[in-house]
């Protein structure tokens, strides 16, 4: 709940935090690198064990992972020397249930 406040997200998401989320998975190897994380569930990857998997440069793959932290879609702990980074399934679903509305929107 507080990384939510923090973003500005609230239920149901608002355009301008959706428009934050589909700008930081507007590009292909973040939206890879999302795709890997939800996968690993809550056990998550080590920040070399993305980039390996996804053949990038460690530097290159900080980037992106910068980008998914700051729209809210990843979060990250410290575990000894590495960074272990999770997709943020709260923030995910509230994307999904974005979209169910807008989608209801339509019809």
């Amino acid at each position: 709940m507080a990384l939510r406040q923090h973003l500005g997200y609230e239920r149901p998401m608002q355009s301008n935090s959706a428009v934050k989320v589909f700008a930081a998975l507007g590009q292909e190897t973040r939206l890879e690198a999302l795709q890997l994380l939800a996968g690993a569930g809550e056990a998550g990857l080590a920040a070399g064990e993305i980039a390996r998997r996804l053949n990038i440069a460690q530097a290159t793959l900080s980037d992106h992972l910068a980008v998914l932290s700051r729209a809210g879609v990843v979060t990250s702990e410290r575990r000894s020397r590495s960074i272990i980074y999770r997709a943020n399934s709260p923030i995910l679903k509230d994307l999904q249930e974005f979209l169910k509305l807008v989608s209801d929107d339509m019809n």
